[in-house]
């Protein structure tokens, strides 16, 4: 099982220095993967939860891939329905290749309905809207030349290289069916975010598995996304998401989800209180203790 940070690419102290300090922690630490959230414009609902200022995502990774040599980088998530999907297409195909090959795209529809009426995208069709432009975007990735007829997009002849060397699609999704069906036609890996380890083992991973056998299509990876809060005192299990509590209670959601199979565990520091914001050397120390104390990311175990 292999391991990784949630870059804090937003609120007071984002800035190229502290971007490059969480890269940099990640790194030296032996973590697997960073990766950064995304939203386009900083709307009051957006704002709420991820105050600005707020870095763009594939701008950032872009310059990220230059810093650092290890590390994989990706997207969590990018709002599909947000940009034109030649545009999309071209730029992670353009960071998978200017970093190696280290490239993750991870993928959802979004939530944020004020950023939507921003950018004059209808939220009500966000869903199909992502459906058909990662089906073009997949196209786009397969082809030197192609073109594409579809409602909310469409082009001919158009050229595609760079083409990417192996981008893999994570798509964030929680039990709502069309996010399922989503996540086994079109990804490489289900991201769930923040589910109880019991609602992903009971319910999550059999109505994956359900929708991969009935369209006949290979089970994705497992690539969750989890809260890291570390406590000195034990969290009543009711009241916890996985990755909160004691690092006893940290280690068994842990040895859960690598008996589930999971392959990659996203850790998120960031407890969504933009009232409470602390400064990325908080987070990094967080880490650091993580690192140290409870996973061995070099051989990608639990110590």
């Amino acid at each position: 099982m292999k391991f990784g940070v949630n870059i804090l690419n937003f609120g007071p102290d984002a800035s190229p220095e502290t971007l490059s300090g969480w890269a940099r922690m990640a790194e030296d630490l032996g973590f697997h993967i960073a990766m950064m959230s995304d939203h386009v414009t900083v709307t009051p609902d957006v704002a709420e939860q991820y105050p600005a200022p707020f870095y763009d995502p594939l701008t950032a990774l872009g310059w990220l891939a230059g810093t650092t040599s290890r590390i994989e980088l990706g997207t969590t998530v990018t709002i599909v329905p947000y940009r034109h999907p030649l545009q999309t297409a071209r730029v992670v195909a353009n960071l998978d290749r200017l970093s190696g090959g280290r490239f993750v795209f991870g993928v959802s529809v979004g939530w944020a309905r004020q950023e939507f009426e921003a950018l004059g995208v209808p939220f009500e069709r966000r869903g199909v809207i992502t459906d058909e432009y990662l089906a073009a975007i997949r196209e786009h990735w397969s082809k030197d030349v192609f073109s594409f007829e579809g409602e909310f997009a469409s082009f001919k002849d158009v050229a595609t290289a760079p083409r990417p060397e192996r981008v893999r699609v994570w798509v964030g999704a929680q039990l709502a069916p069309a996010g399922l069906r989503r996540t086994v036609r079109s990804g490489d890996a289900w991201h769930p975010i923040n589910m109880p380890v019991a609602v992903f083992r009971d319910k999550g991973l059999p109505a994956l598995r359900a929708v991969a056998e009935e369209l006949e299509r290979p089970m994705p990876a497992l690539a969750p996304r989890i809260k890291m809060r570390i406590t000195s005192s034990r969290l009543p299990e009711q009241d916890r998401r996985p990755g909160e509590g004691t690092l006893a209670q940290v280690r068994g959601d842990l040895e859960v989800l690598a008996d589930l199979g999971v392959e990659y565990v996203v850790f998120d520091s960031y407890l969504g209180a933009p009232d409470h914001w602390e400064p990325a050397e908080e987070h990094w120390r967080r880490f650091e203790t993580l690192a140290g104390q409870l996973i061995d990311t070099e051989r990608e175990t639990l110590r």
